[in-house]
């Protein structure tokens, strides 16, 4: 029975988070609704599925006390908006974008959708300029740069958090036009996580944003969270022309959330149970990062996937590479030796390293001192499969040089544990322990005594 303009009471079937509502007129996909339930229950929800008047809801909330005989469902011909300021900057919101800091709402200056509009290919700029991170792995070896797309992959047990909780807390641009910040997206956090992350923000020194997605919190608002994140990146970014670098984590359980909602509109699934837009849907996100003509402003991006079983081609690793710019890989055998951050340098990969590099961004030698770094490093890890079959003793002098090179970049170079260097501090130490073992080229030496 249809009671007004956009109020309806034909709810046919309640399943989870999911409503079915018969002989609709006028609804439109991602349009608000307001659900209104015995008890005084209300509910917010989108509408994820139109067929010939029928549609689906997904639900913010628990539906439980709900029966669909006695529910009211409102349209409000709107979609989802983000109320955007700078006032944003220095807050902390849930995954319904309300505040968790106990302070009132900012007042919104605009308002645009959460999904945001893709990047018109013709008007991105090329990716360019290095964002330093403190991390020397990534700043010397796989340099990200402003407007970039690099995952990093983690495994369970690892510490992604505390390299996270790092870039957080260090990563930073030399020149901005008008400012730097970090928006930072946490998704199915633990309390203990959550209490993590809390007191690395208090100790952030950028500007920041951050909306946290608990694990007991709907299941929409997971999917939801990184695209409010998004869209205020958005706004600093193309309107206030800032450099904004968002660091989102966990991407596993982002998906894990889209499966349990593809599963539950029984959609035929794909690899591991994982639906097959999942590609298309990871994309909206990723792509959503770039600079564009005409703004002197970017978006960067890392996200943190853990791989389920440690496995690097399961779906969500392996569609996360297609789409994004590279990756910073985590080593569980590093970890095990103690080296933090533990990243493996040679399955890792900035494909864009080159354009935030060099004279004028970094320093003239830096191509050069890490195209030395990896080489020699590599030779090294292949010498010690051979050390386990022959022994060090059955080694020539030149081979052990290359092992003890390989355990000292480990040691000297990866390792950094509670210290974050600057660009010129990494570069320096890598050229340290070339000149150590007598590794580095005399084109280097020369541009180190002309500098």
């Amino acid at each position: 029975m249809r009671l007004s303009e956009h109020k309806y009471k034909t709810t046919s079937k309640i399943a989870g988070q999911l409503l079915y509502v018969e002989n609709v007129h006028a609804a439109r996909i991602g349009e608000v609704v307001k659900v209104i339930g015995p008890h005084d229950i209300v509910l917010e929800g989108e509408i994820l599925e139109i067929v010939k008047g029928n549609i689906l809801i997904q639900l913010f909330g628990e539906t439980r006390g709900l029966n669909a005989e006695n529910m009211e469902i409102v349209f409000s011909d709107t979609i989802r908006q983000v109320p955007l300021s700078r006032d944003i900057l220095g807050r902390r919101f849930n995954g319904s974008f309300e505040p968790l800091d106990g302070l009132p709402m900012f007042y919104a200056s605009k308002w645009r959708p959460a999904r945001g509009y893709p990047i018109n290919p013709v008007a991105r700029l090329r990716p360019q300029e290095f964002i330093e991170t403190g991390i020397s792995a990534i700043d010397g070896l796989n340099t990200l740069v402003k407007g970039q797309k690099l995952p990093i992959f983690s495994c369970a047990g690892m510490p992604a958090k505390e390299l996270v909780a790092q870039i957080l807390q260090n990563a930073r641009l030399r020149e901005s036009s008008k400012g730097f910040a970090v928006i930072f997206v946490a998704l199915g956090l633990t309390f203990h996580e959550y209490s993590f992350y809390l007191e690395a923000l208090q100790n952030i020194e950028s500007e920041f944003a951050a909306i946290i997605n608990m694990a007991d919190d709907p299941v929409m608002e997971r999917l939801m969270a990184p695209r409010f994140a998004l869209t205020v990146a958005e706004y600093l970014a193309f309107d206030h022309d800032m450099d904004i670098l968002v660091l989102i984590t966990d991407m596993t359980n982002y998906c894990d959330a889209l499966r349990e909602i593809s599963n539950a509109r029984k959609e035929l699934p794909g690899r591991r149970g994982y639906p097959g837009y999942m590609y298309s849907d990871l994309a909206s996100l990723y792509e959503r990062a770039g600079r564009i003509k005409d703004s002197q402003g970017s978006i960067t991006m890392i996200p943190v996937i853990t791989m389920p079983e440690d496995d690097i081609t399961h779906p969500i690793p392996d569609l996360t590479g297609y789409i994004t710019e590279g990756q910073i890989v985590l080593s569980r055998e590093l970890h095990q030796q103690g080296i933090f951050p533990p990243i493996d340098v040679l399955p890792s990969l900035s494909r864009l390293m080159q354009k935030g590099i060099g004279a004028g961004r970094t320093r003239d030698d830096h191509r050069d001192l890490a195209n030395q770094l990896y080489k020699n490093y590599a030779k090294g890890r292949e010498l010690k499969k051979l050390e386990a079959i022959v022994g060090r003793e059955g080694m020539s002098e030149g081979d052990r040089l290359l092992l003890d090179f390989a355990t000292q970049f480990e040691n000297e170079f990866v390792h950094q544990e509670g210290l974050a260097r600057s660009i010129y501090q990494t570069l320096d130490k890598g050229l340290e322990i070339l000149e150590k073992f007598n590794l580095a080229p005399d084109a280097l030496l020369k541009q180190k005594a002309e500098a």
